[in-house]
């Protein structure tokens, strides 16, 4: 299929895989304006659907849309105003700018459901951090939702709950690009700092970096093809637990390998995260609070909003939290999940403390290979069994054999 735009350029698109056959393949696109189109493929609908089309949902471009992992019908898109809005594809838009009420709060983000007794888009909006929210990702199990954001942020949530998990800051300047490892286990992130930051999931705080690149790092991406597991003998490089790849605005393309000695060196202790200026905890609805679930496209009546008590004073707060939650519960998560994270991610509080540790704080990384491979930036990086893939700003998409 070949299509051609008029007026307001497309700016991401996503593949279902979950669904895509040959009865059908999904497609979503995003533009500039902040419409969203769907398009089935295989049926050759040349019209397709068409979501946000009088804007009155969200002016700013689509930095990204995505499939929710596993799901015939909902999925996301974020946008440069640094909301990210929930959608079911079967379901329409309203006539007039939606009505929200909100649902829970935390550092640096709030969620809100849509108003009204009719399902009707978007399902949820989540506004996070400052700045345009570059992009986002899932792990590999679909459970948590990696965001990173013109702040300089990374956020991690899970995703049916709205809980916080962790955040990281960049060095400076804000964060382009997020992905996950294969196994769930760590995120690489890169931005404006020109470094590739490592932060593991587990420890909840940053773990590597790695300097290479002499501008912004627009994209990054694990090599699942490269590594094996530590218990396999037959992997490609011993002590390689991983290797994943960026590009950058220096149109270079870089290649990083995660050592064993790397991930099991100790790190030197760092000061805790500074405390959150709002120590109430969030109130869900309990449908949601206890799902361990992506929300069902059904799930509109389920995800009914509940009044949210007006702001009150620290001091108020602060009496609340100590009565709702016991020293031994306090930060963990509803049903017993990992412990949510609290902490300040204001840019000076957090340099040298575990959320953003100085440069020599945490092993510096080199990279394996450092080759400029383009004339203009490059933007898209993606590894395939049989061949990297790279695509620059001057619209040329290159394979490169292994």
């Amino acid at each position: 299929d070949r299509r051609v735009y008029q007026g307001t350029p497309p700016t991401c698109h996503d593949f279902n895989q979950f669904t895509a056959g040959a009865e059908t393949l999904a497609l979503l696109v995003g533009f500039g304006a902040g419409q969203v189109q769907y398009l089935d493929l295989a049926k050759k609908d040349s019209a397709g659907r068409l979501f946000n089309q009088e804007r009155l949902i969200d002016r700013s471009k689509v930095t990204v849309v995505r499939w929710l992992p596993a799901t015939e019908r909902l999925f996301l898109a974020s946008h440069a105003s640094g909301h990210l809005y929930l959608y079911d594809s079967q379901q329409p838009c309203g006539a007039r700018s939606p009505r929200y009420s909100l649902l829970t709060q935390g550092d640096g983000f709030r969620v809100f459901s849509c108003r009204g007794k009719n399902a009707r888009n978007p399902l949820l909006k989540w506004a996070v951090g400052s700045g345009p929210l570059n992009e986002f990702a899932f792990s590999p199990d679909g459970r948590w939702l990696a965001c990173v954001s013109q702040d300089g942020a990374l956020r991690v949530f899970h995703f049916a709950s709205m809980l916080l998990r962790g955040a990281m800051r960049s060095y400076f300047g804000g964060l382009l690009c997020v992905c996950w490892s294969p196994d769930g286990r760590y995120v690489v992130t890169g931005g404006e700092d020109d470094l590739v930051t490592v932060w593991s999931f587990a420890q909840g705080r940053v773990v590597a970096r790695g300097r290479g690149h002499k501008s912004w790092v627009n994209a990054v991406a694990f090599d699942p093809f490269a590594a094996a597991p530590a218990c396999d003998s037959s992997r490609e490089a011993p002590g390689v637990a991983y290797r994943f790849g960026s590009a950058g605005q220096d149109t270079r393309f870089c290649l990083w390998d995660l050592t064993e000695d790397v991930l099991d060196s100790p790190l030197p202790p760092l000061h805790p995260p500074p405390p959150p200026r709002c120590l109430v905890a969030p109130r869900l609805p309990r449908s949601l609070s206890r799902s361990n679930s992506l929300p069902p496209p059904a799930g509109v009546a389920a995800m009914s909003p509940r009044k949210v008590s007006p702001p009150r004073s620290p001091r108020d707060a602060e009496e609340e939290h100590k009565r709702s939650h016991s020293p031994g519960e306090a930060g963990r998560e509803t049903g017993g999940g990992p412990g949510r994270w609290r902490g300040s991610l204001d840019a000076a509080e957090a340099l040298g403390t575990a959320l953003c540790p100085r440069l020599h704080e945490v092993p510096l990384l080199e990279p394996l290979v450092c080759e400029k491979i383009a004339q203009e930036r490059l933007t898209v990086l993606l590894f395939l069994e049989d061949c990297i893939v790279t695509a620059c700003q001057e619209g040329l998409i290159c394979t490169w054999a292994r």
